[in-house]
Parts: structure tokens; C-alpha cells; sequence
């Protein structure tokens, strides 16, 4: 064997390589997460998710039997629930007290909760304006307020905040609900810039029209108001994503769950879109 041939032998044998880094399919094992309005459409998609990264879950939500249903469709996940209107003190208060008794970390907290109204704004009273920010706004600083103790305390923690593209851009017809998600994005840069010498992080996530039942009360509006067909709505509110779809209550959940692992430590005050190219948030 020459030279060259035991040259080409020797180029030839592979190299040792390092293994692969091991990904950890449960980064928020042994901690907990709270999920206001978790027990349907895109907060039960966030428990579902955070339940799958090892999370023990506390859902909050009115409806204690739609609650009850919820945690029976999710099978082997730690779950508890509460019933709680987040715009109401002394309900937040009480079920952050049941939260604080969890043996595990508090390290997630999922605004989600939250409704929507139209109306022109001629006809947004008192009660609907009140009501929009009740619910959309105050509830969320006041789930944070209680919780903030507890996640302070968390090896390290997440606040997200599920707004709206309407805290973004507006929308005709829907003042109050712009008014409360825009007050809800700058809660979130506010507060995200308080914490961050801490180890909390504090991000919005913005879905556009979604697939829920507020889209479908958003259908029903326009079935309403303007005599088109249910599909004609749909398609009305389908069209505003330029992907021509509603975007899926899983894929809101899958930003909002990668929010929350340790891989997204460096992310903090911002505002995730989840439209389809419809907002380009700069």
C-alpha cells in the first residue's frame, strides 16, 4: 500500500463526533401554571400544551361544569380548578390563595381569559366600555398582582398575556375592545421592563381571528347586521388573514407554550403575532 492510498484510507474513516444535546421533552416539570379562561377554545389549547411540557395545571374559568369537562379531557395531566370571574377582586383573590397551597412552583401565569363585544361606537355605553375593560384588562392586572408573589419566589417564571391583534391595529366597531387589548399590550411592555432585572418574563401573544366561539359570536354579529349567509361571515373574517384561514386555537398555544420553557429566558415585552401575515408587528 503506498502513500496515497493510506492517505485516502485515513480521509476516509469517519470522525468521533459529540452526541446530540439532549432535549428535554418536560422543561416545566415539577412547576405549576395557572390558565385563566382554560377551560375552552384557546386557554384549554394553552393547558393542553403546558400540561405536554410536564406543567401542573390550575384552570380558572366561571363555569365550574365547563371546567370539570375540561380536566376530564386531559388525561394523566395534574389538574385543578377554580372558579373564578377574573374581574372580580375577591374571587382573584381567593382562588391565588388555593394556588399558593400547590406543593409546586408557581412559574406560569396565562391571561387569557377574555371577551369581546361590537358595537358602533355610538352605541358603546357605559356598561359595554366598563365591561370590556373588566374583563380584558383589569383581570389580567389583577390575576398578575396576586400571582406576582408567587412567581418571584419561582426558580424562574412567565407571565403571558393572550391579547389580540386588535392591541395592535383597529378595528371598526369594537372601540372598547381595542381600548382593552391595547391597554394590555402596554401593561405587558411595562411590566416586562419592571421584571426584567428579576427572572420573570413578561410577553403578549396576538392572535388574529381565531377559531373559537368568539369567533363564531363574531359570525352570528355579522349574520345579524348585515343578512349574509353563516359561511359568507365566516369567509368575511377568514379573508382578513391573508392565508385566507382562521388560525388555530393550537397553534395560539404552541407560541404561548414555548414562551413559557427555559429557551425563551431572553424574551421579554413583546407582543407575538399569530395572524397569518395580517399584522406586522415592528
Amino acid at each position: 500500500m503506498n502513500e496515497d492510498t493510506e492517505d485516502t484510507v485515513r480521509l476516509a474513516t469517519p470522525r468521533s463526533e459529540e452526541p446530540p444535546a439532549t432535549v428535554d421533552l418536560h422543561p416545566l416539570a415539577g412547576l405549576h401554571a395557572v390558565v385563566t379562561g382554560g377551560s375552552r377554545g384557546i386557554g384549554f389549547a394553552v393547558a393542553k400544551a403546558l400540561a405536554g411540557l410536564g406543567a401542573s395545571l390550575t384552570l380558572l374559568g366561571r363555569d365550574r361544569e365547563r371546567l370539570y369537562s375540561a380536566i376530564s379531557e386531559l388525561p394523566g395531566a395534574t389538574c385543578d380548578t377554580q372558579v373564578c370571574d377574573v374581574g372580580d377582586e375577591g374571587a382573584v383573590a381567593r382562588a391565588f390563595a388555593a394556588v399558593a397551597r400547590n406543593r409546586r412552583p408557581l412559574a406560569v401565569l396565562v391571561n387569557n381569559a377574555g371577551a369581546a363585544r361590537s358595537a358602533k361606537f355610538g352605541r358603546t355605553d357605559r356598561v359595554l366600555w366598563e365591561d370590556m375593560l373588566r374583563v380584558n384588562l383589569t383581570g389580567a392586572y389583577l390575576c398578575t398582582q396576586a400571582a406576582m408573589p408567587l412567581l418571584l419566589a419561582a426558580p424562574w417564571a412567565r407571565v403571558i398575556n393572550v391579547a389580540s391583534t386588535a392591541g395592535l391595529v383597529g378595528y371598526a366597531n369594537v372601540t372598547a375592545y381595542c381600548a382593552a387589548k391595547h391597554g394590555l399590550i402596554g401593561f405587558t411592555r411595562a411590566l416586562a421592563q419592571e421584571l426584567a432585572p428579576s427572572r420573570v418574563t413578561v410577553n403578549a401573544v396576538c392572535p388574529g381571528y381565531t377559531d373559537t366561539a368568539l369567533a363564531r359570536d363574531a359570525v352570528s354579529s355579522i349574520v345579524m347586521r348585515t343578512g349574509r349567509s353563516e359561511q359568507e361571515a365566516r369567509g368575511a373574517l377568514a379573508s382578513r388573514n391573508p392565508q385566507g384561514r382562521l388560525v388555530s386555537p393550537a397553534e395560539v398555544a404552541a407560541s404561548v407554550a414555548w414562551l413559557c420553557t427555559p429557551a425563551a429566558k431572553s424574551i421579554t415585552g413583546q407582543a407575538i403575532v399569530v395572524a397569518g401575515g395580517e399584522v406586522m408587528a415592528g
